[in-house]
């Protein structure tokens, strides 16, 4: 979206949001008009007050006044209540369905975006920017339509007793208008600097949480203090921009409307106008002008609510402009054979000149195990990235059972893959609904039996709460392997024909190792497989080793024949058992 845009093009969008509410927009503006008149007609009974009772002493006005002043008060009590209640309802609605379409947006939006933007930022959006929107969609939309017709009926009021005197303050409309015109640029300038700010803020401080334990450890509280503190006084110094600025426009405007106040006293005093001028209908003309001051401040004010509720506005717009993940294929797929082609596949990720593979080729049978090695970086994940359609291949065709995977419906394509990785995602729930996540029409018996097939039953059995245990986020409150486990019972369940495992028991120690290497085993038979290895020994028995080197394929072959060759890697190998040492071995020859 052009950061450029004018705010008439951004309110025009933004009003599409308030469409479903016309009748509530009915009831709230006679609302607030009707609150506004009330106030303005009370005013208007000061000059019969002061001139025809006070000042002939003729007291039954009073007497009929001290009857209504009850009533209307209630009136105007019902009047404040539609129109407060119902905008603030209308702002609640709009942020609900603004929030509801970002957080779906972030969720079909490709990985690439995801890999560009800070969660924290993006999560500022949902929280923060949409709060803006909602101030302007209710809270400055009152103050606009009922202090805007407090204006008009006080105005009203004014002329209609002197005509000659109000003349004088319409002389300042000209000059607020532009004060207002200025200000609303800078509102709209200083309000997109504070959602950046905000976004930033979010951001350290999510980085700082999740990074806790990092933080403890290489004792980095002193560095992320600093971090935050200045992230955290650069976001105060944009909000005295904007309140300064709020400031010097309601003490421009209030200035200019105290020079009319002294024109109309000084007017008053002359003879030609004085004879013109009643006790009253001077008191109210003069009160009406003080008055004017407190909405005609409140109405600058709300300029800037409303300026920041459009910098927020073109903030989430250019989110919810963003392309989601394109679905090119048009084929339908149940549960395909599992036969994987790369024909000559290039990519290389976006904003970087170096291509992650180059010309990659090689095929793996339906139900045969293919593994990966290479160095950190050397492209082994980006083909699975590919495989699973996270990223599109730049060049050459990947295919399954014979079929482009372009040419595949994506939901369906992703079903035929189950992913089990070194950094498990865990959702803040039950042990029992994350091992069926995906798998919607599991029964209790099946999800059961996968936990038991992935040795998560072991564990399972002495908690509390058993599977309805909630694990925190993450899985926060499981160790490493018990959290690998789950993982694996989540692929076991899904049953997809095609599994990766991306350096799937890099997390496991010794015993958890031993516990679930059957569980992989099994979890491989009859199921094409793709294993990104992080210990040697766990590729030893794979139909096809693939050793890539800066995104070629350096050698192939199986254990036996790439032993046999004495290449690359038979050196990380050797490196890894040589002497009976039976450690585990990155794929960089590094010791973990």
């Amino acid at each position: 979206m052009n950061p450029n845009l004018p705010t008439q093009s951004l309110f025009k969008r933004f009003s599409k949001y308030l469409k479903d509410f016309k009748a509530a927009f009915a009831v709230a503006i006679v609302g607030m008009i009707g609150y506004a008149s009330l106030d303005a007609w009370i005013f208007s009974k000061l000059q019969p007050i002061i001139d025809e009772s006070l000042g002939s002493q003729n007291y039954e006005f009073l007497k009929l006044a001290a009857f209504f002043v009850v009533p209307i008060f209630i009136l105007r009590g019902v009047f404040n209540f539609m129109g407060t209640y119902t905008l603030a309802w209308i702002g609640n609605r709009v942020v609900m369905n603004m929030r509801q379409q970002l957080f779906e947006k972030y969720i079909h939006l490709p990985v690439s975006f995801h890999d560009t933007h800070s969660s924290g930022k993006l999560i500022s959006k949902v929280i923060y920017d949409t709060e803006q929107v909602s101030a302007a969609a209710s809270k400055a939309l009152l103050t606009l339509v009922r202090e805007g017709a407090f204006v008009i009926g006080l105005l009203v009021v004014m002329f209609y007793n002197s005509w000659q005197l109000s003349l004088v303050f319409l002389l300042i409309g000209p000059v607020v208008a532009v004060i207002v015109s200025v200000v609303s640029k800078r509102f709209r300038i200083v309000s997109k600097n504070i959602q950046k700010a905000m976004g930033n803020l979010t951001s350290s401080v999510e980085q700082a949480l999740k990074g806790h334990k990092v933080v403890l450890m290489f004792g980095g509280q002193d560095i992320e203090k600093n971090r935050f503190l200045e992230k955290n006084n650069h976001n105060r110094q944009q909000n005295m921009k904007l309140l300064v600025t709020q400031i010097l426009s309601v003490s421009s405007i209030q200035v200019l409307a105290s020079i009319a106040l002294a024109f109309v006293l000084y007017i008053s005093s002359l003879p030609t106008m004085a004879e013109q001028l009643t006790p009253g209908i001077f008191t109210t003309v003069v009160v009406c002008m003080t008055m004017l001051l407190k909405p005609l401040k409140q109405l600058t004010t709300v300029n800037s609510e409303f300026q920041r509720g459009m910098a927020a506005c073109m903030s989430i717009f250019e989110v919810l402009d963003e392309d989601i993940e394109r679905d090119t294929g048009d084929k339908r797929v149940d549960k395909l054979k599992g036969k994987i082609e790369l024909d000559d596949v290039s990519f290389t990720y976006p904003d970087t000149a170096k291509p992650a593979l180059q010309n990659i080729s090689f095929d793996v049978d339906a139900g045969k195990t293919c593994a990966l090695v290479g160095r950190s970086g050397s492209g082994k994940s980006t083909i699975s990235s590919l495989l699973t359609r996270f990223y599109d291949n730049q060049g050459g065709e990947i295919r399954l059972d014979g079929l482009a995977i372009d040419k595949i419906k994506l939901a369906d394509l992703r079903k035929q893959f189950a992913l089990v990785s070194q950094n498990v995602v865990l959702f803040n729930d039950t042990i029992a609904n994350n091992i069926a996540y995906a798998s919607e029409n599991a029964t209790r018996e099946e999800v059961i039996e996968a936990a038991k097939i992935a040795h998560v039953e072991e564990f399972v059995s002495m908690l509390p709460d058993g599977y309805e245990t909630i694990i925190g986020e993450n899985g926060s409150k499981l160790s490493g392997g018990q959290r690998q486990r789950v993982a694996i019972a989540r692929a076991i369940l899904l049953d997809a024909p095609i599994l990766i495992l991306d350096e799937a028991t890099s997390a496991l120690d010794a015993e958890s190792e031993r516990l679930i290497q059957d569980a992989l085993q099994k979890l491989q038979r009859n199921r094409t497989s793709i294993v990104i290895a992080h210990r040697l020994s766990t590729i030893e028995n794979a139909d096809n080793i693939l050793v890539i080197e800066q995104g070629k394929i350096l050698e192939q072959g199986s254990h036996t024949e790439l032993m046999r060759e004495d290449g690359a890697y038979a050196q990380l190998h050797k490196l890894g058992f040589s002497e009976g040492e039976t450690e585990q071995v990155d794929v960089d020859g590094k010791l973990p």
